[in-house]
C-alpha cells in the first residue's frame, strides 16, 4: 500500500505534516544546518484544543514565510514526541539549528506569535 509520508495540510498551506519518523529525521537533519526557525506543532486527532490552534498555525505559516511550520501527530510519531518530552497538547517546539529555542504548551496564540517573531530573526 503506497502512502504519502510528507503532506501539505491543505493546497495553499505551508505547513508540512510528517507520517514517518525516517522522513522527519531526514528533514530535521537537513534544516538544522540552516539558520531557519522551525515551529513543530505536536498534535493529536482527538485533541480539541489542538483543533482550535489549526487555523492559527495556518495563518502564521502564511504570514511568516521565512519560518518552517511542521505538524506531528503524537500517536503516529511517538518516538519523536517522546524525544521532545511532549506531555500536553498542543505543544509547539521552536527549533533553531537543531536545538530547542523555546516552547509553548496550550492554546496560547499571542505567546506563540511573540516567540516566532523573536526567534525568526
Amino acid at each position: 500500500m503506497a502512502m504519502a509520508y510528507v503532506a501539505r495540510s491543505s493546497e495553499s498551506s505551508q505547513v508540512l505534516t510528517f507520517h514517518s519518523t525516517a522522513k522527519w529525521n531526514a528533514h530535521f537533519d537537513a534544516l538544522k544546518q540552516a539558520n531557519k526557525l522551525m515551529v513543530v506543532d505536536f498534535t493529536a486527532s482527538w485533541c480539541g484544543p489542538c483543533k482550535l490552534m489549526d487555523p492559527v498555525i495556518q495563518e502564521f505559516a502564511t504570514k511568516y514565510r521565512d519560518v518552517e511550520f511542521v505538524k506531528i501527530d503524537v500517536d503516529e510519531l511517538m518516538e519523536v514526541s517522546q524525544h521532545y518530552q511532549v506531555q500536553g497538547m498542543p505543544t509547539f517546539m521552536l527549533l533553531k539549528k537543531g536545538k530547542v529555542a523555546n516552547k509553548v504548551v496550550g492554546v496560547r496564540k499571542e505567546e506563540l506569535q511573540r516567540l516566532v517573531e523573536q526567534h525568526r530573526k
